[in-house]
Order: C-alpha cells, then sequence, then structure tokens
C-alpha cells in the first residue's frame, strides 16, 4: 500500500472515529491531509471504498490481536485477549456505532461481515476451548457456546450503545475509551461465574483493571460529566 493510501486511511479513520463517518465527507479528508480531492480519488473512488478498506484493515488487526491459542494458556493471557477486545472496540468504534448503516449501504461489504462473524466467532470458540482446556474455564460445549456469543455480541454492540446515549463523547478520547473499557469489564462479569484456577483467583484485579465507574449503569448515564474520563482504571 502507497504511503498516500495509508495516510488517507489514517485520516479517514481519525476523523470517522472523532465525527462520525455520516459527517465527514472525501472533501474534508483530503482537506485535513493537505490533497486534492483528485489525489483522492485516485486511490479510492468513493467514501464507500475508504470504509470497505478500514474494515478490512480492522478484520486483520482482529487476528492479530486474538490469535488462536497455542498450548497451555494462563490467566495472562486471557488478559491479554481482553486488552485485544478493547484495542478492536476502540479502533473500529465508528464500524460498530453505525454498522447496519454500512451493512445496508454496501452489499459487498455485508458479504464480507458475515463472512467476518462467522470466522469471528469460530476463532472465539477456539480460544475458550483454549481457556477451558487450561483449567481457566468450566463450561459445557453447550454454555461455551452460548458464552462465546453473548461475548461476541456485547463486544459488537457495546460502542454502539454507549456512543448512543453519549455522542459528544467521541470528542473526548479519554471519556470515549473510559466507556469503552467499562464494555470489556462487564465481559469480565459475563465470564466471572465460569472462571476456575489462576483465572478465578485473579478475577478482581482482571475487574480492577476495566472498571471505570462504580457501576456500569451510573458511568453510562453520567458521562457526560466531565470529571468521568478522569476515574482511575481501579
Amino acid at each position: 500500500m502507497t504511503g498516500t493510501k495509508t495516510r488517507i486511511l489514517d485520516t479517514a479513520l481519525d476523523l470517522f472515529n472523532r465525527h462520525g463517518e455520516r459527517n465527514v465527507t472525501t472533501n474534508h479528508i483530503a482537506e485535513a491531509l493537505g490533497i486534492s480531492p483528485g489525489n483522492l480519488y485516485y486511490h479510492f473512488r468513493n467514501k464507500t471504498a475508504i470504509v470497505a478498506a478500514l474494515f478490512e484493515r480492522y478484520r486483520q488487526q482482529i487476528w492479530e490481536w486474538l490469535p488462536p491459542p497455542k498450548g497451555e494458556l494462563t490467566w495472562q493471557d486471557k488478559m491479554h485477549y481482553l486488552q485485544g477486545i478493547l484495542e478492536s472496540m476502540w479502533q473500529g468504534r465508528f464500524l460498530h456505532r453505525d454498522l447496519p448503516h454500512f451493512l445496508h449501504q454496501d452489499p459487498e461489504l455485508r458479504a464480507e461481515y458475515t463472512q467476518f462473524v462467522q470466522d469471528g466467532m469460530e476463532r472465539g470458540l477456539q480460544i475458550y476451548q483454549g481457556l477451558r482446556a487450561s483449567g481457566l474455564i468450566e463450561a459445557s460445549d453447550e454454555d461455551l457456546r452460548a458464552l462465546m456469543v453473548n461475548t461476541w455480541v456485547l463486544a459488537m454492540s457495546w460502542p454502539g450503545l454507549t456512543h448512543g446515549l453519549n455522542p459528544a463523547a467521541a470528542e473526548n478520547e479519554t471519556l470515549d475509551r473510559a466507556l469503552l473499557r467499562q464494555g470489556i469489564y462487564q465481559i469480565v462479569c459475563l465470564e466471572a461465574p465460569y472462571l476456575r484456577g489462576e483465572a478465578l483467583n485473579h478475577l478482581d484485579a482482571m475487574k480492577a483493571e476495566f472498571r471505570v465507574g462504580d457501576t456500569t449503569v451510573n458511568l453510562l448515564f453520567t458521562a457526560s460529566d466531565p470529571h468521568v474520563g478522569e476515574v482511575s482504571n481501579g
């Protein structure tokens, strides 16, 4: 990928995440880069093509952040996976926030996203199976599949929920990331009944790592307070 093409994607991602894709035009992207619209169109024929390229970048990052398990896993490996989910939510937050719009607008992206969900759920199940084989989780096959689906749904929908309740947070990266971080705390709580061994022993540490507010409900509905973003992560 050329340097200009990469810069276009980097700039578009920043603008989309801060302002929302619908509020950003190709002219805005070109202006922010200091290039002509014609130069931008040389690399991307329209904004839909930019979104598709950003989704492909996001998909590749997901696989890097959530590698398939190799050998016995530790609770630190579990923390690594949780951090990977947080990074995916953060880097691709504009996609999560307006996903139905993108999928309805672009049939090709919808097909790619459908495959991504299938692959992602398969990867998620592999990870949970690895955690179970390592004695960090105890669950039946049915419960393990349900846990994987619920974790996926929570991770994919959380950015949209927080943005819908607190759209102004997109302009405050500290607050915006804090809201997403609380979503990982919710995943830890979702997994808590199934944790065993050292994962259970470190449950309080995992909660403290991602907890931002006293309660998730309070955080969601009081995040317009500028001091919320200053809350310690433990």
